[in-house]
């Protein structure tokens, strides 16, 4: 069997008179920037989700830099984030002029230790980035009352957690604002690159949606100097075609992350993902722990099994974050878990067959 690592071709063929559809009509109308395409997908997605505003942006890395920009940060600030995510979490917290400040990975869930946050604040810190990483929620209720008790802004980094819910809150609602990506991998993915900003402070939202939009929220009234970040017209319609499907498509990767479960539990050699309690992990990825990792991959890539890493260089031990002076012992647990971390196949159209498949390899793999 051909096992890919997502199958993007399996879902479009699903729904593509949808997706067809939603293209053709914005050529149709000649509609490329803007216009009721768009304004009809952040409508949407934000009813559904439970937010008060959706604001479309190019990406999910354009959505953290410009709350942290409309949040006032800059030279002398410092941003706290986790030592395992994509550089997006943190690169753009350098952009702004401040300083990234990185918190190990909780050795369980592997999203930031909200056990190390407070040890990390002073007097110079702004805020931090809690990124709710695989589809797993952090402890962001803890988190939240931290950055409470100090006045600090939480951004809730959703990139890879649309619908993931903590004791019954949608994650990207808990904290001050979310930043998301439908980059086309993510649960939600448009065909290009792609992102949202949710928040449910109206002023928040306002000053996003200009900063974003050259800083006016309509031509030539430049309040402010902003950036050029649209979400494009076709990925919005795109999105919006995928959008009735989203909630059927995130059980069936719970449904899926169950049957590996099922089917990888007598391998010892494997750590399979725990669930944090009171929480609705999405499964982004399915993600384990593997000792042998990359022989492992390799046997499975010889078996037709795509796998991936992610992240295989914590964010604190990477070149880009030399001068900040940290020794991968700074980070034991993100430094331990970049050796041992695989991703295995996940998306919705992935057959139980296929799930018994990959679990037998890996068991073969171990048993030689």
């Amino acid at each position: 069997m051909k096992i890919p690592f997502v199958d993007l071709k399996a879902q479009y063929l699903s729904i593509k008179q949808d997706i067809d559809k939603a293209i053709a009509t914005v050529i149709d109308e000649t509609c490329f920037i803007n216009g009721h395409f768009v304004k009809e997908f952040e409508r949407d997605f934000a009813s559904l989700y439970g937010a008060k505003h959706v604001i479309g942006c190019a990406n999910g890395t354009d959505a953290l830099y410009i709350l942290m920009k409309m949040m006032g940060v800059g030279q002398g600030h410092e941003v706290i984030t986790v030592a395992n995510s994509w550089i997006s979490s943190s690169e753009t917290i350098s952009q702004t002029g401040a300083r990234p400040v990185f918190v190990d990975v909780h050795p369980d869930y592997y999203s930031l230790d909200e056990t190390q946050l407070e040890k990390k604040i002073n007097k110079n810190t702004k805020g931090v980035i809690a990124v709710h990483l695989q589809g797993q929620a952090c402890e962001i209720g803890v988190i939240k009352a931290i950055c409470d008790k100090h006045g600090l802004f939480l951004i809730e980094d959703c990139a890879q957690s649309h619908f993931t819910e903590y004791k019954g809150k949608r994650a990207g609602l808990i904290g001050t604002a979310g930043s998301f990506s439908f980059y086309p991998g993510k649960n939600l993915g448009a065909y290009g690159d792609a992102g949202g900003i949710m928040t449910n402070d109206d002023a928040l939202a306002e000053r996003c949606r200009m900063f974003a939009n050259h800083g006016a929220l309509k031509k030539p009234d430049h309040r402010i100097e902003g950036i050029n970040s649209r979400l494009d017209t076709i990925q919005a319609a795109i999105l919006s075609a995928k959008l009735p499907n989203i909630l059927r498509w995130t059980e069936q990767r719970i449904r899926n992350a169950a049957l590996y479960d099922r089917y990888l539990a007598d391998i010892p050699q494997l750590v399979t993902p725990k669930v944090r309690p009171e929480t609705k992990h999405s499964y982004h990825l399915y993600v384990v722990r593997a000792q042998q990792r990359d022989e492992l991959m390799s046997f499975l890539k010889d078996a037709g099994v795509e796998t991936a890493i992610h992240y295989p260089v914590a964010l604190p031990n990477l070149p880009a974050y030399k001068y900040l002076g940290h020794t991968p012992a700074d980070f034991p647990v993100a430094t331990r878990l970049q050796q041992e971390i695989l991703s295995l196949p996940m998306y919705p159209e992935l057959t139980e067959e296929g799930i018994a498949y990959v679990a037998g390899k890996i068991r073969a793999f171990y048993k030689r």
